[in-house]
């Protein structure tokens, strides 16, 4: 795995991957806010075709928008990222897609602070974008186009407003999934 834009601090701890924010970083790409911002942080492999991802994701969610979770990444202008983000004074279940211009999506889920399993499966055009809470089924939350073709998929976080936001990474998984 590498890193786009790496933070500056990270390390690991068996299975967990902590990882301290750098300063005003996020993924964004034009709507309703009118800028680009392409300076997340993104531990990443290659995703040639249809795989999954899956990981717990947790944080020190306490300034707007710190978040915390999975990308999948064709290019600048194509990228998917699902996690957990900090906004109106909670934590929520969060989607962005991206296809030229940034659409997000969210659902308050407060009790997501205490760890929330996130996963991304690609199958051809699509991605799958599921969360699970600890002791609960999978609850999909979005699918969504994503072009065909050579990718990134990992782990994301990001911190908009601030410095040192850090987020936790435990039990990542990869794996390969049959076309439908």
């Amino acid at each position: 795995m590498q890193w786009l834009n790496p933070p500056p601090a990270w390390r690991t701890e068996g299975e967990r991957l902590f990882v301290t924010t750098g300063d005003k970083t996020d993924f964004w790409r034009i709507t309703h806010y009118g800028f680009i911002r392409d300076n997340g942080h993104f531990y990443h492999q290659p995703c040639p075709g249809d795989a999954a991802a899956e990981v717990t994701v947790r944080g020190d969610y306490r300034i707007l928008y710190d978040q915390a979770g999975l990308m999948i990444r064709a290019d600048a202008e194509n990228w998917i990222k699902a996690g957990v983000e900090f906004t109106e004074g909670i934590a929520h279940l969060s989607v962005v897609v991206t296809r030229g211009h940034s659409d997000w999506s969210v659902v308050a889920m407060p009790e997501a602070t205490a760890g929330v399993r996130v996963r991304l499966v690609r199958r051809g055009g699509t991605v799958e974008v599921s969360f699970a809470m600890p002791g609960r089924e999978w609850q999909m939350a979005r699918l969504a186009p994503f072009p065909e073709g050579p990718a990134s998929i990992g782990l994301m976080c990001c911190s908009p407003e601030r410095a040192a936001f850090e987020a936790e990474f435990e039990g990542l998984r990869f794996r390969e999934v049959a076309a439908s």
